[in-house]
């Protein structure tokens, strides 16, 4: 049996430690479209952000999680390590992460022939990377 596809693009969930900052990165310096909030009874806020066909579900929970994303980029740990955005400005808005203070994990380079890459952290850490075919 294989998944029957609902819809083309995917939810993704990232726990977040502030609302402000990761609102002020993902919203206002990245430029994603804020659909609205969410409380959850229990659980904290969900801010809800469309990225293309996507949704980016910022979740701010009531009590401080015990675990970090690992330091140290992508080979530093197991599990979700990064997601990828596809976008047609890469190295404009590595630009705009470098003069607003974001990690660039990952300057602009040429992984192979036709695409381009970059990864900046988010406030909390978790790895973004920025994707174009040239």
């Amino acid at each position: 049996m294989t998944i029957r596809h609902q819809q083309r693009a995917i939810d993704l969930g990232i726990v977040i430690t502030d609302s402000d900052a990761a609102l002020a990165f993902y919203r206002d310096l990245l430029g994603l479209d804020h659909e609205g909030d969410i409380p959850f009874a229990g659980l904290g806020l969900m801010h809800r952000l469309r990225c293309g066909d996507s949704l980016i579900k910022l979740i701010r929970t009531d009590q401080m999680p015990d675990a970090c994303p690992a330091p140290g980029g992508i080979d530093a740990g197991t599990g979700l390590r990064y997601f990828t955005i596809h976008m047609d400005n890469l190295d404009e808005m590595v630009q705009v992460c470098r003069d607003a203070g974001v990690t660039v994990v990952v300057p602009p380079m040429s992984p192979r022939p036709g695409l381009r890459i970059a990864i900046v952290e988010d406030p909390d850490r978790n790895l973004v990377e920025f994707v174009t075919n040239e």
